[in-house]
Order: structure tokens, then C-alpha cells, then sequence
């Protein structure tokens, strides 16, 4: 459903700063889709790319999380098409 999509445990990126996700997201050209406020933050101050989803779901498993993803993927095509977007909240 999201081809291309990387995961920072893969990337040799869990528990690497904000910073050095962020970079590594916009040298690669990929969204950071985070439950993280940090990356909200982030998304304001140097601006896209890379653009940022915001998972606003509390306490919540992987699934669920998954589930958003997919319930919501029209949304995320739509604001990964829009060139000018740079922030978009999925969740609660």
C-alpha cells in the first residue's frame, strides 16, 4: 500500500536524533510519518522537504496504528501529491 516506505530500525536510524532522521528523509526524498512531536515541530521551523504525518492515537499497538494508515490512505496520497503541503495530522 506504501511502496518505498523505510522504517528507522531498518535504516540503522532507531535512536538516532530528530535531526539525522530529518536528514535522512529529505536526501531520500521520503515522508517521516511519526507520533512524535518533535518531527510536528520540525516541519514549521526548516519546512518540507521532508513532509511530515503526525499519528495522533495516544497509547495505542502497531496495529492500530497500521490500521489508521490504511483507513487514511487516500488522504496520505492526496497530501503527498500536493507539493505545497508540509504537515498533516492522521488520528484523534
Amino acid at each position: 500500500m506504501f511502496p518505498g516506505s523505510e522504517h528507522v530500525r531498518d535504516l540503522d536510524l532507531h535512536g538516532a536524533e530528530d535531526a539525522e532522521v530529518w536528514e535522512y528523509a529529505r536526501i531520500n526524498a521520503l515522508a517521516i510519518v511519526s507520533k512524535d512531536e518533535d518531527f510536528h515541530q520540525l516541519s514549521f521551523l526548516p519546512g518540507p522537504p521532508p513532509k511530515v504525518v503526525w499519528v495522533r492515537l495516544g497509547n495505542c499497538t502497531t496495529s492500530e496504528i497500521e490500521h489508521l494508515l490504511r483507513r487514511t490512505q487516500a488522504d496520505l496520497a492526496r497530501f503527498d501529491a500536493d507539493e505545497a503541503a508540509a504537515f498533516l495530522v492522521v488520528g484523534e
